[in-house]
């Protein structure tokens, strides 16, 4: 990991050092064998700008080390330059880093840009879920249910983030005093059998107030 690391922080100084030795490959020897170092200079700096730092972050965050995976982030100084699918994944991150951080609206931001970008389906939906939970923590209900619904009928990517888009789907309805499609939502959640704990905690907590529901 150490190795992959420095390889990929210092590629443009590698690269450099890769053409220097092209030249002098070509002045002291034969330039026939000096196209190998200048090929492997070019295709690593075509790396830096189309993939970046971005194969670290798995590492990164299957580590827990939420601080260094955000640090890598701002490795990344043109983000528009990176190929399409890892330039959705890199808007989602931090997105996903501002959510944490309580900051709603450069989240909404970058989530809209990762969707701009053209996210891939399986995280089209968990986009349009984080941007209706931030509509709704921003009292947007109209904006919230709209983004809710778009996210369960594109699709996410597992029963819990799905039982957690319609339980705030039933929530809003509750608030609008739309008794019947609270209690179609909450079924919804319910059949999902999610398994996390926090949704499981929020499906009976919920489970209590739809049982005084009038209707």
């Amino acid at each position: 990991m150490n190795f992959r690391r420095i390889f990929v922080f210092y590629r443009i100084p590698i690269a450099i050092g890769l053409i220097a030795l092209g030249f002098l490959a070509g002045f002291k020897v034969t330039w026939w064998i000096a196209w190998i170092p200048f090929l492997v200079a070019i295709l690593m700096i075509v790396a830096e700008f189309l993939i970046g730092p971005m194969t670290l972050i798995q590492g990164y965050m299957e580590a827990g080390d939420m601080e260094g995976a955000q640090k890598l982030l701002t490795r990344v100084k043109y983000p528009n330059l990176l190929y399409k699918p890892i330039r959705s994944s890199f808007y989602m991150l931090q997105a996903n880093f501002s959510t944490m951080g309580d900051d709603l609206d450069k989240a909404e931001s970058q989530l809209r840009k990762g969707l701009e970008t053209g996210t891939e389906k399986e995280y089209e939906g968990t986009a349009y879920l984080q941007l209706g939970a931030i509509a709704q923590k921003k009292g947007n209900t109209k904006e919230a249910y709209e983004h809710l619904r778009k996210a369960v009928k594109i699709g996410l990517p597992d029963k819990d983030n799905e039982a957690t888009a319609y339980l705030q789907l039933s929530s809003i309805c509750i608030q609008r005093r739309d008794f019947r499609n609270a209690k179609i939502y909450f079924n919804k959640a319910k059949s999902c059998k999610p398994t996390n704990v926090q949704v499981v905690e929020q499906l009976k907590e919920m489970a209590k107030y739809i049982a005084r529901v009038p209707g």
